[in-house]
C-alpha cells in the first residue's frame, strides 16, 4: 500500500514536549489543517498517566499512590488503553488525509495493519516484530501502544514506544478488565519490554522512524512548531484534558471507606 504519488508529509520533530501539549497539538493538525503530519516526540518531561477517552480511572490506576506522588493523569482525544509515560517514552503521531493512502480504509484495524508494515523496516532486523491485536510487539512482550481517532477524510494514529521504563511508575497501573487475549494476565513486568535492550540507540530509532516515511513513498517537508501551533487556534474541539487526580483518588477513598462501612452493619445485623 503506497501513498498517491507526490504526497507531503511535514514532519514535526520535538524533544521533551510534555505530553499534555503534544496530544492537544495533535488533535488540532488532525481537526484545523488539511495536511499531512508525522509528529516525533523524544520524551515528556514529567511522568504522566495517560487514559484513552473512554478510560475509567478508578478501574485502571491505583489513584491515592498516583495523587500522593503528583502524577498528573490525562484523559486523550482518542481511545485505546492506559499508559504511563515520561522522559523515556518516545512518541509518535502519524496524521493523513484519507485520500493521500486510497488502499488504507479509514477504520482502526486497516489502519494499525498498515503502520505494522510501514515501521516494519524499523524493527524488524532486532526481533520478531508484528501487530498483537492493538500493540506493537516483539513475540509476546509488548513495546508499543497504539491508539486512533478518524474523523470524516482524515485519521490520526499515535505510538507510545517503551525506550525505557520504571517498574515503580508500571506499578501505578491496574490490572485491567478487558485485556489482550494474548497477554494471558500477565503483570505489566512480565508484558511489557524495554526497546533499549534490543535496539542499538535511542538516537538510531528515531532516525529509522523517520527513514521510515521516505521508505513508504512519502516526501517529508520540516515544519517548525510555531507552523504547527497555527492550528490550535483554528481548532474548536479539544478532547484531552488534564484530570483532578486528587478529586478522584479521594472519591475512590470515600467509597471504599462506604462500602467498608456498609459491609460491617451487614455482618453485624447478620
Amino acid at each position: 500500500m503506497r501513498p498517491v504519488p507526490g504526497t507531503v508529509v511535514r514532519l514535526l520533530r520535538l524533544q521533551g514536549f510534555p505530553i499534555l501539549q503534544q496530544l492537544q497539538l495533535e488533535e488540532a493538525l488532525l481537526r484545523a489543517t488539511p495536511h499531512n503530519w508525522f509528529v516525533l516526540n523524544d520524551g515528556t518531561p514529567d511522568p504522566t498517566v495517560v487514559l484513552g477517552v473512554s478510560g475509567k480511572p478508578a478501574e485502571l490506576v491505583h489513584l491515592l499512590p498516583a495523587a500522593q506522588r503528583g502524577i498528573p493523569l490525562i484523559k486523550r482525544f482518542t481511545g485505546g488503553g492506559t499508559v504511563v509515560v515520561d522522559a523515556n517514552t518516545i512518541f509518535t503521531a502519524l496524521i493523513m488525509q484519507q485520500q493521500s493512502l486510497p488502499d488504507v480504509a479509514a477504520y482502526p484495524r486497516p489502519v494499525m495493519q498498515y503502520t505494522e508494515q510501514l515501521y516494519n523496516t524499523v524493527f524488524a532486523p532486532y526481533g520478531p516484530f508484528r501487530l498483537r491485536e492493538n500493540d506493537y510487539c516483539f513475540g509476546e512482550r509488548k513495546f508499543g501502544g497504539n491508539a486512533q481517532a478518524i474523523t470524516k477524510d482524515r485519521w490520526v494514529h499515535h505510538t507510545s514506544l517503551l525506550w525505557d521504563f520504571r517498574d515503580d511508575l508500571m506499578a501505578l497501573l491496574k490490572q485491567p478488565a478487558r485485556q489482550p487475549e494474548y497477554r494471558q494476565g500477565r503483570d505489566h513486568l512480565e508484558f511489557v519490554l524495554r526497546l533499549r535492550e534490543l535496539l542499538p540507540s535511542r538516537q538510531a530509532l528515531l532516525d529509522q522512524l523517520c527513514a521510515s516515511l521516505e521508505a513508504a513513498g512519502f516526501q517529508l517537508q520540516d515544519a517548525t512548531l510555531a507552523e504547527a501551533k497555527e492550528a490550535l487556534a483554528a481548532n474548536k474541539l479539544c478532547g484531552t484534558r488534564l484530570l483532578d487526580a486528587q478529586q478522584l483518588a479521594a472519591a475512590e477513598q470515600e467509597q471504599r471507606q462506604a462500602s467498608a462501612a456498609a459491609a460491617a452493619t451487614a455482618s453485624a445485623v447478620g
